[in-house]
């Protein structure tokens, strides 16, 4: 059933490749494959709103496509691949210990040997052939303690590189690939140790929750290449603004969030308006064209933290923010502190 199955599959994605005039190269048939067995939801959903509106599948696309679809198991072949040589360096480094271990033993026996053939009705002879003994094996083991010495310092610069090698694929783990800011998993990371930092500090905390503003028509007019640029423009407007230790991250879709320590939420409107702002700022050009799309905006809901919350529930107030900043007309900054977050409720009731 599996192979059938496997089979039905595979004639399915090559019938969508030729559909989709894509090319039938291997990287190209593992990404229509996963989008026909329905393995990533995310990537499916573009590929599938592609098709429908008859939408080009540029090479350029396509490799993003394979970026998004693939980054999590290139990330944990890469971890793997990177255990297996550090597990492997460490063999090695513990074989030659054991050998350099055998052959302080064995000196060791020498020189005790050496001990006990000392007397005084030894003749000149045999002392000088005691002590050429105990020279040649003094300078054998000088021989491979340096040897040793030059085996150990090549072993720690190949687990440097190998450390340095893990920590750069803990780092990409933690980015997303598209925007490269924080992703969520790094966000849920650093702000429950942000919580953490408060709550034993005293010191203040706020979150941003940002949403860019009809995104999803934006996206259907100019497409999913112009809507990543659009992506990363508000990613790189958050970096710009988020310095020390706050935290800028892709919460999913199209909406952001930041972590500002330190910061009440007075202060923090403060700088969600300079973010908003700078994003309203920037004039969007479509690359293939050169043409001015106009203007984005975004809206931005602020919640301070309150002593003893949990982490989903500070989310939950700044979400909250972030609907009503939504509702009175976008392109705004709303605080929990906000007087128009008492009128919305009261307008909702």
């Amino acid at each position: 059933m599996r192979n059938e199955r496997e089979l039905a599959l595979a004639k399915t994605t090559l019938a969508i490749m030729a559909e989709c005039d894509v090319s039938p190269i291997p990287d190209n048939f593992e990404l229509f494959y996963n989008y026909s067995a329905g393995e990533n939801p995310a990537v499916g959903r573009i590929i599938g709103e592609m098709i429908v509106a008859r939408r080009p599948f540029t090479v350029s696309l396509l490799h993003e496509l394979r970026e998004r679809c693939f980054f999590r198991d290139r990330t944990e072949r890469a971890v793997n691949t990177i255990g297996s040589g550090v597990s492997a360096s460490l063999n090695d480094v513990l074989k030659k210990l054991e050998a350099a271990s055998k052959h302080a033993n064995d000196y060791g026996e020498t020189l005790s040997a050496a001990k006990g053939e000392l007397h005084e009705s030894q003749s000149p002879d045999d002392l000088r052939k005691l002590v050429g003994g105990l020279i040649s094996a003094t300078q054998t083991m000088e021989e491979r303690a340096r040897s040793l010495e030059g085996e150990l310092q090549n072993s720690s610069e190949q687990v440097s590189d190998l450390k340095l090698q893990l920590d750069n694929v803990r780092r990409e783990a933690l980015t997303d690939p598209l925007t490269a800011i924080a992703n969520r998993k790094a966000f849920d990371t650093n702000l429950q140790a942000a919580i953490a930092d408060a709550q034993a500090s005293g010191e203040s905390l706020s979150l941003f929750m940002c949403d860019i503003d009809r995104f999803k028509i934006f996206n259907d007019t100019w497409g999913h290449q112009t809507g990543d640029q659009v992506l990363r423009l508000v990613a790189s407007c958050l970096s710009e603004n988020t310095k020390g230790r706050d935290t800028a991250a892709r919460y999913g879709g199209e909406e952001f969030a930041v972590i500002v320590r330190g910061t009440g939420v007075n202060h923090a409107v403060k700088l969600a308006e300079q973010i908003r702002a700078s994003v309203e700022g920037k004039k969007l050009v479509k690359k293939s064209t050169g043409d001015i799309l106009g203007s984005i905006t975004i809206s931005i809901g602020v919640a301070e933290f309150i002593s003893g919350e949990s982490a989903a529930s500070l989310i939950q107030r700044a979400d909250a923010c972030l609907y009503r900043a939504k509702h009175a007309g976008r392109n705004c900054v709303i605080g929990d502190n906000d007087p128009r977050s008492a009128e919305f409720e009261i307008d909702a009731a």
